[in-house]
């Protein structure tokens, strides 16, 4: 019987969570619910120096939008805890001074100027950068020395002789290493703080961690982590690398193709299942047609041998694409909901208060088709909440028309409606399509010049359907405000 599926996620806390280290996370999770594993969060917060406020805070709160849940870590618990890295410093020192004790491992005083000038020189000999192990058998008078200077030392690991180093990706197959390329790296710092690699191996045996699945960048940190297993006397675990993210040029994603905190895409107005089934997409695929999926086809779909090698594009308009299509999929009550929690998060200012949830559900399907992220809708509706509206008199004069005749089709075009019994999109139609016809006026003229008067707008959503959710009283008093307007001009 095969152990069980366990997985982790384990971000630092050194700014906001990006795109790429929530669809690691998402694959993560994808894997483990696939296969009743577990899927655990663990903050790697031993980087002191680069620690973010409030940055915790941001991981778990992008996790929880995307509804990502996690069976053990912050607010969770469980029997592997802590699940912060700066509470577990006994486990990772007492490993470190093991693995000096076996000839593994050694103090290093070097200070930063001399390794920094060590680099300069190698480099200026077109040598591979790396520790030249000057601290590997130090003589006892110079540790005297070093100890009465107050030194405190770092601990390097120390890499075997010249060997090939080999892993079984479970993503790229066969990646093999040679161990005389790699320097003597430190695994523990002088604030005694161990650093990614020791934690990380340390964490991930002790949390019985049966795949860690990471972003490709961490790739050439593998064989220095195979051999702190073996050191260690540990089993490691199997390793997948996932590709990278690349933007549509091909380039490293950076902000300007979209690799901005989680969060900003919330606060942008994007849904969080549609984001997830995109991120889903970036390096995996069901097969080569389907594109929206349900979080429980995923869950039963998804798995690693799907998974591909080459880089995955980030492409914004697609993302734009695809909230629109779980907009489109919703129904008017969802709709009302979502736009009305997302205003209440995120105020927009031309949207007046309070506001009628029974009024917007009649708008809320008009702006469906059009809709591509909730931030859009205050745009498409603010003129249903305006109590009155600005005139610009060229807006309203439309092609192959004057002032006059503006104004007068105007005038006809309140009186019709006035006089109109019933006051539907369908009845509108019909009276004001045969009243153009008798001004002898084109749709694209009379139906232009009666959009800017009642929305403000030459865009706005189907013209009736829009004056029937404005009532009979709004339209006839912005008609009146535009013929205003134009006597005015």
């Amino acid at each position: 019987m095969s152990a069980p599926v366990r997985v982790r996620f384990a971000p630092s806390p050194t700014g906001q969570p990006h795109i790429g280290n929530v669809r690691t996370a998402l694959f993560n999770w994808l894997f483990a619910r696939g296969r009743q594993g577990k899927f655990i969060v663990r903050i790697e917060d031993t980087d002191q120096t680069r620690l973010v406020p409030d940055a915790v805070e941001g991981i778990l709160d992008g996790l929880r939008w995307l509804d990502i849940d996690w069976d053990e870590g912050p607010e969770v618990g469980g029997p592997y805890g802590p699940y912060f890295q700066s509470e577990r410093l006994d486990l990772y020192q007492e490993a470190a001074r093991g693995l000096m004790e076996g000839g593994h491992a050694y103090n290093c005083y070097c200070s930063p100027e001399r390794l920094q000038e060590m680099r300069k020189q190698q480099m200026k000999e077109q040598k591979t950068p790396g520790y030249d192990r000057c601290c590997l058998n130090i003589p006892a008078q110079k540790l005297r020395e070093y100890k009465d200077e107050g030194r405190v030392p770092v601990v390097r690991f120390k890499m075997p002789d010249p060997e090939e180093i080999t892993v079984q990706d479970i993503i790229r197959g066969e990646v093999s290493w040679r161990s005389e390329l790699l320097d003597d790296f430190v695994i523990l710092k002088s604030d005694g703080f161990p650093t990614y690699h020791l934690a990380n191996v340390l964490d991930d045996h002790d949390m019985e961690i049966s795949h860690v699945l990471r972003a490709e960048e961490w790739l050439p940190s593998t064989p220095r982590h195979l051999m702190l297993y073996r050191a260690l006397g540990l089993e490691p675990p199997l390793f997948g690398h996932l590709p990278m993210i690349l933007g549509p040029d091909r380039s490293k994603l950076s902000k300007r193709h979209g690799a901005t905190s989680i969060l900003e895409y919330k606060e942008m107005g994007y849904l969080p299942k549609a984001l997830t089934n995109f991120m889903a997409l970036l390096g995996w695929s069901l097969d080569d047609r389907t594109e929206i999926m349900d979080r429980r086809t995923l869950v039963e779909n998804f798995s690693l041998d799907r998974v591909v090698k080459s880089g995955a594009i980030f492409n914004r308009e697609k993302l734009d694409w695809m909230n629109g299509v779980y907009f489109r999929n919703m129904s008017p009550e969802e709709l009302t909901e979502r736009i009305l929690a997302y205003w209440e998060e995120f105020p927009a200012s031309q949207i007046l208060r309070p506001l009628d949830r029974g009024y917007l559900m009649r708008i809320a399907p008009l702006i469906q088709e059009r809709l591509k992220t909730l931030r859009d809708a205050s745009g498409l509706t603010s003129f249903f909440f305006q109590s009155e509206l600005v005139y610009e008199p060229q807006e309203l004069v439309q092609k192959g028309m004057d002032l006059k005749t503006t104004s007068a089709a105007l005038e006809q075009a309140l009186s019709t409606i006035d006089s109109s019994v019933t006051f539907d999109a369908e009845t509108l139609e019909e009276r004001l399509r045969a009243l153009g016809s008798e001004l002898d006026l084109s749709g694209r003229q009379f139906f232009g010049l009666l959009r800017v008067a009642t929305t403000g707008s030459k865009v706005s959503p189907p013209l009736f359907q829009t004056m029937e959710v404005l009532g009979r009283d709004r339209c006839s008093h912005r008609i009146s405000k535009a013929i205003e307007a134009l006597a005015a001009s």
